[in-house]
């Protein structure tokens, strides 16, 4: 389970609204309305030329909030590849990505793309729903463009948080596959912080996620 131009999010939803404890909020998860790629990943692109970022991609949302700025600057310095648009991409494609994996309760996929800790919540959220003969019938109705609102480095590894607003139909369902709780009509906004960490030193790309935290 391993676990960016928002350009590239809005194609993936056309029609559509462009991706926490979700351990702690395991009541309100969520299924996808695409599959999930099993491999996908948040990844570091290869890019040679240093660049400064921009904090607006130029649909005019913006790709990380002021604050970050330092941040974002303070990763590219120490790693010349590190892309703003390509990094929300990914991290948009593995939010859904493990979402969807959480939901159906499919922790071979959820491990590789989280660390040790949020791996340990997801997986006893999921062992739970299966004591208590429960599964989830969620959809991502709609998902606005992601905003990185932290990020840094910590001891070589840079760590950056993503702030996903998402419209989520939540569906809860017994062993009869009757509804329990939830409804298919209404969808439930939602607004999460989630906070991907890689290694620069590392040769593996790609990224995990070490935290999530909702957002009052």
């Amino acid at each position: 389970m391993t676990a960016i131009v928002i350009l590239a999010l809005i194609a993936l939803f056309v029609g559509l609204r462009l991706y926490s404890v979700l351990g702690e909020r395991t009541g309100h998860e969520q299924p996808i309305l695409k599959p999930a790629d099993p491999d996908a990943r948040v990844e570091q692109p290869r890019v040679n030329a240093q660049r400064e970022p921009s904090s607006v991609t130029d649909n005019g949302d913006l790709a990380y909030v002021p604050t970050a700025g330092p941040g974002v600057r303070q990763i590219l310095a120490a790693d010349p590849s590190f892309d703003v648009a390509r990094f929300l991409e990914g991290a948009s494609s593995a939010y859904r990505m493990i979402l969807e994996a959480f939901w159906k309760g499919d922790l071979d996929t959820l491990r590789p793309h989280t660390d040790k800790d949020v791996y340990a919540t997801f997986a006893s959220a999921v062992e739970q729903r299966e004591k208590d003969g429960l599964k989830l019938d969620n959809r991502l109705v709609a998902l606005d463009p992601p905003v990185i609102v932290e990020a840094g480095l910590d001891h070589g590894a840079a760590e950056v948080t993503v702030r996903f607003e998402a419209d989520i139909a939540a569906v809860t369902r017994n062993a009869k596959d009757e509804v329990v709780a939830g409804s298919m009509s209404d969808a439930v906004q939602t607004r999460e912080r989630w906070t991907f960490r890689r290694d620069l030193k590392s040769r593996d790309p790609n990224w995990l996620l070490i935290e999530t935290d909702e957002e009052e």
